[in-house]
């Protein structure tokens, strides 16, 4: 039986771990043909290649730092020389690092704001250039941190705050090109970034457990399959949207 996005071109930013390689896979089972963008991990993004190829399925790994604003062009255009015009973008490249008031530096604010909010304007941008003339989808990854507000994330929850806004008004400018465009907002998800940044053990973790209706914090297969149903043809009539999935806590 064909997948839901069988013969689809999907670019997937940031995807050589945690929820971005999940979520190339899982594209990548329904019968997408997925780029899997990384930055720094070659490695990682290899064994998301293989993975995916393990499984009959076809994907290549494309470098780039898109905190960079010439990378969006070469990240874009070796898609479409690999893949052909591109019917998914997926904008989860991010970083997240906290700081209380008195910690926030302009170098804090850039690098948040140069990745979140800049990296994920000229991906799309580029992308939206270079999409299939039927149109397609765009999914960009927010975070529940935009209605969670925890202390000491005044500026990663800004950038996600903008991708919030951005995602409305992008979803309205690019209507007429038939693309769609929407953002998924995890809570806190068990990744290799939140284990190195020592989130999984901290007093942060118990603290979203203890609020949230859930009672516990998210896997990355517990986001991946939203990304796949906002990039069907299942959620035809569904742009604009800010998709939370964080265990109910809002």
């Amino acid at each position: 039986m064909a997948g839901k996005l069988e013969g689809k071109v999907a670019l997937v930013t940031g995807a050589s771990k945690g929820i971005g390689a999940e979520i190339a896979v899982q594209l990548a089972a329904e019968g997408a043909a997925v780029a899997v963008n990384y930055s720094s991990s070659k490695e990682g993004a290899d064994r998301v290649v293989a993975k995916i190829a393990a499984k009959g399925g076809k994907a290549v790994a494309v470098h780039g730092n898109l905190s960079e604003a010439k990378a969006a062009k070469s990240v874009v255009a070796d898609t479409v020389k690999a893949l052909g015009p591109i019917d998914i973008l997926v904008n989860n490249a991010g970083i997240y690092e906290f700081a209380p008031l008195e910690g926030i530096t302009s170098e804090h604010f850039h690098k948040h704001f140069n990745l979140n909010v800049l990296g994920l304007l000229l991906v799309s941008q580029e992308a939206a250039a270079h999409f299939n003339p039927k149109g397609g989808s765009i999914i960009n990854i927010s975070s529940g941190v935009t209605k969670i507000t925890p202390p000491g994330s005044a500026v990663y929850t800004a950038t996600k705050a903008s991708v919030d806004a951005i995602t409305q008004v992008l979803s309205k400018e690019l209507a007429p090109k038939k693309i769609r465009v929407n953002a998924v907002n995890p809570g806190m998800i068990e990744t290799e970034g939140v284990v190195a940044a020592g989130f999984h053990e901290s007093d942060m973790r118990k603290w979203i457990e203890s609020v949230t209706p859930l009672g516990r914090i998210g896997k990355v297969n517990e986001i991946a399959p939203a990304v796949v149903f906002l990039a069907s043809d299942g959620a035809s009539y569904i742009t604009g949207e800010t998709m939370h999935i964080t265990g109910g806590l809002r």
